[in-house]
């Protein structure tokens, strides 16, 4: 502590920059392990013929895969995805989060600074009555102050830094969980949407054959009358037409419900949407046999698993860095003075800096015990993520 006639001696000048220095030269060091990737089950070539060794392509842009069916409804439903789907909007926003949290994690890296005044003005001794019957003032003080106050700890272990890795391998995986959520509804888009022109035109064939069978019907009757048909011709041909205008009424419920899912993968309510049916056929495209690894290899959720993977190791390092001291640095340089006139003169600045450090002693193993928990949680993730690679193989094989 200084007073305001007294600046700092070059030597405490030059022993708090040796401290910083070396401060700075301990914060290279980061503990916990650094992350590699994993090995998952691959196997060296695909069991099914036709296959080609895959390339990971994440980050690549799906684009209008749809587009293949050339159906413009089917266009114009898919660009709606984007606009009104409350599941993406709400992963779009989990990803924005994330983004938020890594620049949260980030400000550790730097100081705080403070600005502080105050102005108090108080009574001490006041309210007793002396032998002669009168009464005390007491004594009346001021005081005025201003101040900048700062605050730092230095990552001197990598405990930060471990914090943003893990951050940002998060924020990675919310962006490979928003591209997943993206082709879910997409995907379930045009699935409704196909299945519901193939309830289209099975309405049409068993409208068409309720017709056949309703003259059918009629001419076995007429040959029931003139003795050329039994009675279980007629039930027959009763059935038949009732079995086929059954199906017909349960393919519009299909359709029904088809076009209800549909409205709200994009954001409106069903009563609010209906696609008219039409007699147009959409032509079946042609698959190329690359196609099946193609997709493998652009798979969001392998992605997203491998990111979490990244994450749970950061957060080892985050655990252990536990067992080391914390150094904070703080500094505070402003004035104090009783009488505001005398608030910014030279006498009344004061300075101050400290650097305590802390150390946990005893913690009942409470540390040790975060640092297996997080060791489990990535061990989880590898298992996972083998696991995601698994099914992936599976469904590329079927």
């Amino acid at each position: 502590m200084g007073d305001g006639n007294q600046n700092p001696c070059p030597q405490h000048v030059r022993g708090i920059q040796s401290v910083i220095v070396g401060l700075l030269a301990l914060s290279a060091c980061t503990v916990g392990p650094d992350y590699t990737r994993p090995s998952a089950p691959v196997p060296a070539e695909y069991k099914e013929a036709g296959w080609k060794v895959g390339e990971p392509h994440d980050a690549i842009d799906r684009g209008a895969w749809w587009s293949i069916y050339k159906d413009p409804v089917l266009d114009d439903l898919q660009k709606q995805i984007d606009i009104s789907n409350q599941n993406l909007k709400a992963a779009a926003a989990a990803f924005e989060q994330a983004e938020w949290i890594v620049a949260q994690a980030r400000a550790g890296f730097f100081p705080t600074f403070d600005l502080n005044a105050s102005a108090q003005r108080s009574r001490t001794g006041g309210g007793s009555i002396s032998s002669t019957g009168a009464g005390r003032t007491g004594f009346l003080s001021s005081n005025f102050s201003t101040s900048v106050s700062a605050t730092w700890v230095p990552d001197l272990w990598g405990r930060i830094r471990r914090a943003v890795e893990s951050d940002v391998a998060s924020a990675q995986a919310s962006a490979a969980d928003l591209a997943s959520a993206r082709l879910a509804a997409q995907g379930a888009l045009a699935s409704d949407y196909l299945q519901l022109r193939m309830s289209d035109e099975l309405r049409r064939l068993l409208d068409s054959a309720a017709k056949y069978y309703a003259e059918s019907l009629r001419i076995t009757r007429n040959q029931y009358q003139s003795g050329t048909a039994d009675q279980s011709a007629v039930s027959q041909a009763e059935a038949q037409l009732e079995a086929t205008q059954s199906q017909a009424i349960a393919t519009g419920v299909t359709r029904a419900q088809l076009e209800h899912a549909i409205a709200v993968l994009i954001g409106k309510p069903p009563a609010e949407f209906s696609i008219p049916p039409t007699e147009a056929i959409i032509a079946v495209p042609v698959i190329p046999p690359e196609m099946p690894s193609a997709l493998l290899e652009r798979r969001p959720d392998i992605a997203a698993a491998e990111r979490l993977m990244a994450t749970a190791n950061a957060q080892i390092g985050v655990a252990v860095a536990a067992f080391f001291p914390d150094i904070t640095l703080s500094g505070n340089y402003g004035t104090s003075a009783v009488l505001l006139n005398r608030l910014f003169a030279t006498s009344s600045r004061f300075w101050s800096f400290g650097s305590p450090l802390v150390q946990t002693v005893f913690d009942a193993g409470a540390r040790s015990a975060q640092v297996e928990e997080a060791r489990a949680i990535f061990d989880q993730d590898v298992a996972n993520y083998r696991q995601t690679v698994l099914t992936a193989f599976q469904q590329v094989e079927d």
